[in-house]
């Protein structure tokens, strides 16, 4: 009689095997990846700290140097101002409530305005550019040649054609505004995959149900991200219009100051500018939050 070997091949291990359930609880215990997991949110907040030390480290370099060499007496305060000197200027315009009647009335000139204005227009051209070829050959090629022109080139003309009030400055922001909406809507409703579009074709959805419910909720990331630019340049096209046609606003408070070689208040201005457009993009931030939950960067923040 042959003695049957006692090996098992892999596969027929467990089958009515003893050494099956033994062989799985003797598997050891990996107390190295217990661990990890353990300290795996301490080393993320570590890792933040880390970033957020290194974004700040670059600023605070070039704030020590701006300190030193105005303090050293290498830059005259005509040519720039020391740090303390513009904490001085801020302070006082916000005692004097200058600082906030100036915001008060470039916010009153309708850099809203002119943004819903010229985002609206571009996203309508850029969805009957995208969805159609004939929109393409209406919208495309004149959009595409009036972007080249600088819109601080048509203040004169939008002053000889609506006079000194807040009207050019309104239409001056939405012209500005709607070129790189409508470019991304255009990039965004080309980019739809054409698989969508087959499958809502087997479904037997209608044009206006595929565009509403396939085209546009697919290419709102690319949209956003032209309201992302667009708001960012309403604000440069309030401060060219204000520095060059008004008498109040933050715009003709830098200009003032600039005209009396007071560059403390002309940085302070420039710092407001700076914070309103992080407040701007936590806004455009919070909207793709609240529009593009299902976005996988937006689910993993």
């Amino acid at each position: 009689m042959t003695v049957q070997d006692s090996r098992c091949a892999p596969g027929e291990l467990g089958r009515g095997s003893p050494a099956a359930e033994p062989a799985a609880l003797a598997a050891p215990l990996d107390l190295t990846d217990l661990s990890r997991r353990r300290n795996a949110p301490g080393r993320r907040a570590g890792l933040r700290r880390i970033r957020w030390l290194l974004r700040g480290l670059v600023p605070a370099a070039l704030l020590i140097a701006w300190q030193w060499s105005t303090s050293a007496g290498l830059v005259p305060p005509t040519t720039l101002a020391s740090p303390k000197s513009v904490l001085e200027a801020a302070r006082d315009l916000i005692a004097d409530g200058e600082l906030q009647t100036a915001l008060r009335v470039s916010a009153g000139r309708g850099p809203l305005t002119g943004l819903v204005i010229g985002a609206g227009i571009g996203v309508a051209a850029g969805l009957v550019a995208g969805l159609w070829k004939l929109g393409e050959e209406l919208v495309d090629s004149t959009l595409q040649m009036l972007r080249t022109v600088p819109f601080i080139a048509l203040i004169p003309l939008f002053v000889v054609w609506f006079g000194i009030g807040d009207t050019p400055k309104i239409v001056l922001i939405a012209v500005a505004c709607i070129f790189p909406v409508y470019l991304n809507t255009f990039a965004g409703v080309r980019g739809v995959d054409r698989r969508l579009i087959e499958v809502g074709r087997v479904f037997g959805l209608s044009r206006t149900r595929m565009i509403t419910r396939l085209v546009l909720p697919n290419a709102l990331p690319s949209v956003l991200v032209g309201i992302r630019y667009a708001m960012g340049i309403s604000l440069l096209a309030l401060v060219a219009a204000e520095q060059i046609n008004a008498s109040s606003g933050l715009g003709a408070l830098v200009m003032n100051a600039s005209n009396q070689i007071r560059t403390d208040i002309v940085i302070v201005g420039v710092v407001v500018y700076a914070l309103l457009g992080l407040l701007v993009d936590l806004i455009v931030r919070l909207l793709e939050r609240l529009l593009l939950p299902w976005r996988p960067t937006i689910v993993k923040s």
